[in-house]
């Protein structure tokens, strides 16, 4: 059977989630918070004396050598904003893998992307609008960081999804680990190059 078309528009969306419009959107909004945590990290590694905040002033400087920094700092044996940044660069590296048809031939690959941006995104959000109660001083900069955190979730959610009702689907007609594992490697039988091909029958493949 063969390969579905690479701009295949897979249920439930009007659109395919893994075309490049929709991945340049995550690549280009990740590259900033990327840009703004690695100019926190080099003030937490004494580069710069200072971090630019036109709202809450000095704050800024007090979060990021809080000792609740300091801590995860000793935890993972670097500044918490490089490890921020590194966790946006991924995001930008796995939006520059895989074909338009990712979602169905990558399963791994999507599903490992999106737990680098929703979990991750959603627990650095969390932490970074807390840190007023916790450290009780506000750092502008993070902040921003957490709105595009937010941001990135909503645009990789459609993709993921995809993939998951793709898996999903495979396991529901094969009943076989086997099927299952395979397809999620992007080896897929005869069975799931038939759920795919039903979930994107009834799209319009022009979009």
């Amino acid at each position: 059977m063969k390969r579905i078309p690479l701009n295949a528009i897979p249920e439930p969306w009007e659109y395919n989630p893994s075309k490049w419009s929709q991945r340049l959107r995550i690549i280009i909004i990740a590259a900033v918070p990327t840009l703004i945590a690695i100019y926190m990290g080099l003030y937490q590694w004494g580069l710069i004396d200072s971090v630019w905040d036109p709202v809450f002033g000095k704050q800024s400087m007090m979060v990021l050598d809080s000792e609740v920094s300091h801590k995860i700092t000793s935890w993972i044996r670097i500044p918490d904003s490089i490890l921020g940044a590194l966790a946006y660069l991924g995001d930008i590296i796995f939006a520059l893998a895989g074909s338009t048809r990712r979602w169905h031939d990558r399963p791994w690959l999507v599903i490992l992307f999106g737990i680098d941006v929703i979990p991750l995104g959603l627990v650095s959000a969390t932490l970074i609008f807390m840190q007023g109660f916790v450290v009780h001083s506000w750092c502008f900069l993070c902040l921003v960081t957490g709105v595009f955190s937010l941001v990135l979730v909503v645009l990789a959610y459609d993709e993921v999804w995809s993939s998951i009702l793709f898996l999903y689907r495979v396991w529901k007609r094969s009943k076989k680990f086997s099927v299952l594992w395979n397809t999620f490697w992007g080896r897929p039988s005869h069975l799931a190059l038939q759920v795919g091909s039903e979930m994107a029958q009834k799209r319009d493949w022009g979009k």
